[in-house]
């Protein structure tokens, strides 16, 4: 199996890298910077205002809960429309072995977390700002959404559980990001391997994929880990006056 994965890589590597390509670029637009910039007439730039963290929240504390909104929305769809134009990419495209309809479906599904990483890393270091983004949560989720809904859902719950208790997003934002491979794990090996017979290859490549993303997450949460730590972290409220 692995000199098969080998050359279906070696055949569409082509296809990879205009994913990648295509998957950065669409990561780099940064609604945050551009929402705010709307909203503030040009004069203001998120990563200079609160947390300076040009995401979600930073936005709802700093500028309103309309523009959050907006934010929210645009960052889960760009991720989405990110993920589907590389699966299509290979679809229409890529070269594979004769190995039958089940292998096909899990390499795109791997093409897709390929692609949300990629989109990921374009939100946090965008070309079209300076290489100073967000910190992805929004983006990971909705490539969870569009590589398999059974984690997203369980993440979803398990997000809202630990914000109603404490009302604190970053909390909640990292240790769902450190569930997530487990959760993906959970689903891929469990369930799909025990009871489909995958390959265990896709449940490997879906792990690590989800792990790489959530350690990435926590380390850009480095600074919200340590304010946490300190009792410094403050709970979540939106901009009164918007």
């Amino acid at each position: 199996m692995f000199s098969v994965l080998t050359q279906a890589f070696a055949d569409n590597w082509y296809l990879f890298l205009i994913t990648a390509v295509i998957a950065y670029l669409i990561g780099s637009i940064n609604p945050a910077v551009i929402v705010t910039k709307i909203v503030t007439k040009g004069q203001k730039d998120i990563r200079e205002m609160g947390s300076g963290n040009a995401g979600f929240t930073n936005v709802l504390r700093s500028v309103g809960k309309v523009p959050a909104i907006i934010t929210i929305v645009c960052d889960a769809l760009k991720c989405i429309v990110a993920v589907f134009i590389g699966y299509f990419i290979f679809v229409l495209f890529a070269h594979l072995p004769d190995r039958g309809a089940w292998f096909e479906q899990c390499y795109f599904t791997c093409v897709k977390y390929f692609a949300g990483v990629f989109c990921i890393l374009g939100h946090s270091f965008p070309l079209y700002f300076h290489f100073k983004g967000g910190k992805g949560i929004v983006t990971a989720a909705a490539l969870m959404l569009s590589s398999d809904w059974r984690v997203f859902l369980l993440i979803l719950a398990t997000f809202l559980v630990i914000f109603i208790i404490g009302k604190i997003i970053s909390l909640a934002s990292i240790i769902c990001s450190m569930l997530y491979a487990p959760y993906t794990f959970l689903f891929t090996f469990v369930f799909d391997h025990t009871l489909n017979q995958p390959c265990l290859w896709y449940v490997i490549t879906t792990t690590v994929c989800a792990l790489l993303i959530g350690i990435f997450a926590v380390v850009m949460h480095r600074g919200n880990i340590k304010r946490l730590l300190n009792g410094e972290e403050k709970k979540i409220h939106a901009k009164k006056n918007s």
